[in-house]
This record gives C-alpha cells, structure tokens and sequence, in this order.
C-alpha cells in the first residue's frame, strides 16, 4: 500500500530541496518554469508547464507521489487577479 504525506510536509521538504540543491541551478535562465519536486528522493524536473514538469519528472521518477511543484523566481505557483507574486529576490 502506498501512503502520503500530509501536505504540510511535502511543502516543507520540497522547499528545502528546491531552496538547497535547486535554485542556483534555475534561478537565473528558467524564471517563469516550473519544477517538479519529489519530495521522498530529492529528484527534480522542469518545464514549461505544471503538466510538462510533471511529465518529466514521471519520466524519471515514475513512482514518485508525494510532488511539490514551484514556479522559478515567484513565490506562488499561481496567482489570481493583478499581478504575479514574484520573490523580491
């Protein structure tokens, strides 16, 4: 049987692996993708689109399930209304 994570977690972990071995890899050329996260193995991908980054991180991981996912450079995956919430960063 295969159990997840409580969300909280995922976010947690996904942060810290994005914020440890991630972000100076993308920062700077992929502001906008998304990268997909698996939380359990530290395995990453990136794409265009949340479908395309998951695409791509299933290719890689296709047993991964607990997934977090972030656009590069913003500090929310997606916004509604005015503007996108980018890092200050």
């Amino acid at each position: 049987m295969v159990t997840r994570r409580p969300s909280e977690e995922i976010a947690r972990l996904g942060d810290e692996i994005y914020e440890r071995d991630i972000r100076r890899e993308v920062e700077a050329d992929h502001r906008g993708e998304v990268v997909a996260i698996d939380a359990e193995s530290g395995t990453w991908a990136i794409g265009d689109t949340v479908v395309v980054a998951r695409d791509h991180l299933r290719a890689k991981r296709p047993d991964a399930i607990d997934v977090w996912l972030l656009r590069v450079g913003y500090r929310a995956l997606h916004h509604f209304g005015g503007r996108p919430l980018r890092n200050p960063r």
